[in-house]
């Protein structure tokens, strides 16, 4: 189904228990904010950014992966997995990490999830990748991918990288790059996303 505004998409989420609501979509899509803005319209909600889940830069080094940080295999999966059982199984506070975007690290426990908080809205890039990726998508209760034109989506990359310090040639070449890249192997999931986000 399509969905072109917040109330439809706050409509088809369930109504009782804890839900685990995946918001995916390449980057510079626009998941980060419409994934904000589902948080602060639903009730006892909280929100679980997959950034957090970055590996440090230091291990990205040895691991020879730094010039294409934001690929699947540049998270820690396991942990990402570990906190989404843990959400939806312990029925108790979870304490995941935050990302500093200045920096480009995760920020250890920075985020708490209480178990009065109803609906976790968890937004990423790869919640429906397989493979590494595959333990993710049984533990989301309904999932949406967010479909936005590319210049625009593009144009949107670009400042943002921008705006976190690199200069306008190397946040074009990052955005046309590596984020086109993982644009792809993100843009051939959203056929096994629940519903299709696509907002003005």
């Amino acid at each position: 189904m399509i969905l072109t505004s917040l109330d439809q998409v706050a409509a088809v989420i369930p109504e009782s228990g804890r839900v685990l609501v995946g918001i995916v979509g390449p980057p510079g899509a626009g998941k980060s904010t419409i994934a904000a803005q589902l948080v602060e319209l639903l009730p006892s909600a909280a929100l679980l950014p997959m950034d957090g889940y970055h590996l440090p830069q230091a291990r990205l080094v040895e691991l020879g992966r730094r010039d294409r940080m934001g690929a699947p295999d540049t998270f820690d999966i396991e942990a990402f997995v570990a906190t989404l059982a843990e959400l939806r199984f312990s029925g108790e506070t979870v304490t995941a990490p935050g990302f500093d975007r200045e920096v480009e690290e995760p920020v250890p426990a920075a985020i708490a999830i209480s178990p009065e908080k109803r609906v976790v809205v968890v937004e990423g890039n790869y919640l429906l990748l397989g493979e590494e990726w595959a333990a993710v998508a049984p533990l989301l209760d309904v999932s949406f991918s967010v479909d936005l034109p590319h210049d625009v989506r593009i144009d949107r990359l670009i400042a943002r990288h921008v705006r976190f310090g690199k200069t306008p040639d190397a946040a074009a070449a990052w955005a046309l790059g590596p984020d086109e890249h993982n644009a792809l192997l993100i843009g051939a999931t959203a056929a096994r996303a629940d519903h299709i986000i696509r907002l003005g």
